[in-house]
């Protein structure tokens, strides 16, 4: 998709280097294009020079287009991409949905109450555990469970999507890759099978207007648990977003939710639908299956890889440059790749090394991503606090030569640069 034109504006972008119009630390007080160039309204919540470093990144843009458009040159669109949940927003869009189907009855217990069919990596004991909290009859179409009304079959679906273990300590998930798969969040979008998407998107919409109207800080109860009530858009990102889509950025977003509900969301902050990459999930006959389509060589219904961590590389080369196979799992050349990325997750990692402008970081204290982010190798992350409700400093450095960086078998390594060296402890020092 797009990806000459993505070439050739990332090619520009670093010819730009040497006059000072891409965003360094010695560039980002003096952004430069032209009178037209779109610059971010917003200013508070942004800290130190970030704001002035993304709008000399922008500025370069405009220039380039200005250029192209001088000498008669097709217009290209450089690539940007966003995480969503805690990125664009304040909380995370999948549980509210999650919340929300807990709370209307809205999941659908699986044939012959086999919950080990809901998961490849569901372990015997959350299987056991979910049969024992939510019973069902051998119907070949199951009804949704009583949830709003059963309190210990809501718990047990809690426990197990949200801290991947059983209301009694037993591990939920096992047996997966951890730098492509996040059985949690596959599970949400498993669980949705039945469905269609139209029908997830309204369950989504529902969910969204509640969150969006409670107030700052509510909970709602489900099950026996308080969960949190409300999620906010950051004005900051909105602002971000729309200026870049002016400067003629191709924006997308990339999500570890299901894919109907972030096209729900995404559309708050001007984002299309056909511009969300989301966990998707097969069909059979107009509805979702609970197996998951595929990415590089990974196929659909393989189940083995979401966008999450390295497979949010996958999904991005695949979806979005229109790399083919295996080679999507790969990195592409620097003049391929998205020129600013946006993340506050260890879940994002991957795709924000892989930006060749700016890495903008939202600082929650995940280790992977802030060993990286103050690590700051090439010059090119910049650190924000959480646009509400910033984390407070963290008291011990992160823990980047020992066991800053998980592994595909679970293991805590330490984080490592390209070259292979090792990334000191860092200090939390933007909160």
């Amino acid at each position: 998709m797009n990806s000459p034109l993505r070439t050739a504006a990332v090619a520009a972008s670093l010819a730009l280097a040497a006059t000072g119009l891409l965003p360094t630390a010695s560039a980002a007080a003096r952004p430069a294009g032209p009178p037209d160039c779109p610059t971010l309204t917003v200013s508070e919540g942004w800290y130190g020079d970030n704001k002035a470093r993304l709008d000399a990144l922008i500025a370069g843009q405009c220039a380039t287009r200005a250029h192209d458009a001088r000498h008669g040159h097709k217009g290209v669109k450089p690539l940007a991409v966003f995480d969503w949940d805690n990125t664009v927003i304040k909380n995370d869009v999948g549980d509210a949905t999650f919340f929300w189907l807990l709370r209307h009855d809205r999941i659908r217990p699986p044939h012959h109450g086999e919950w080990r069919t809901t998961s490849r990596y569901l372990t015997p004991e959350a299987a056991d555990a979910l049969g024992a909290a939510c019973p069902t009859g051998a119907r070949s179409l199951p009804t949704a469970a009583p949830t709003a009304t059963a309190t210990r079959c809501a718990d047990e679906l809690l426990a197990v999507y949200g801290t991947g273990a059983t209301t009694g300590g037993r591990t939920a998930f096992a047996g997966y890759d951890h730098r492509r798969m996040e059985p949690q969040y596959a599970w949400l979008a498993q669980l949705l099978r039945g469905w269609t998407a139209s029908e997830v998107r309204s369950f989504a919409a529902a969910a969204r207007a509640e969150n969006l109207a409670a107030p700052q800080g509510a909970t709602q109860r489900v099950g026996s648990r308080q969960v949190t009530g409300w999620v906010r858009h950051y004005d900051q990102q909105r602002d971000l977003i729309r200026t870049l889509q002016r400067a003629g950025f191709d924006v997308w977003v990339v999500s570890a939710s299901p894919e109907p509900v972030v096209d729900v969301w995404a559309r708050g902050v001007g984002i299309d639908p056909s511009h969300t990459i989301g966990i998707r999930n097969t069909t059979e006959h107009g509805r979702l299956t609970g197996h998951l389509q595929g990415c590089g060589g990974v196929r659909d219904g393989e189940d083995r890889m979401i966008p999450y961590i390295d497979g949010k590389r996958c999904w991005i080369n695949q979806e979005v440059l229109g790399v083919p196979g295996p080679a999507a799992e790969r990195v592409q050349p620097a003049a391929r790749r998205q020129l600013l990325a946006a993340g506050d997750s260890d879940t994002d990692v991957t795709f924000l090394r892989d930006a060749t402008g700016l890495r903008l970081v939202l600082n929650r204290n995940k280790n992977e991503l802030m060993c990286r982010a103050y690590d700051n190798a090439d010059g090119r992350w910049i650190v924000n606090p959480m646009f509400l409700d910033p984390k407070k400093p963290r008291t011990t450095p992160y823990p980047c030569a020992t066991t800053g960086y998980t592994a595909a078998d679970g293991t805590a390594q330490p984080v490592r640069r390209a070259d292979g060296s090792v990334v000191p402890d860092q200090q939390d020092t933007v909160f």
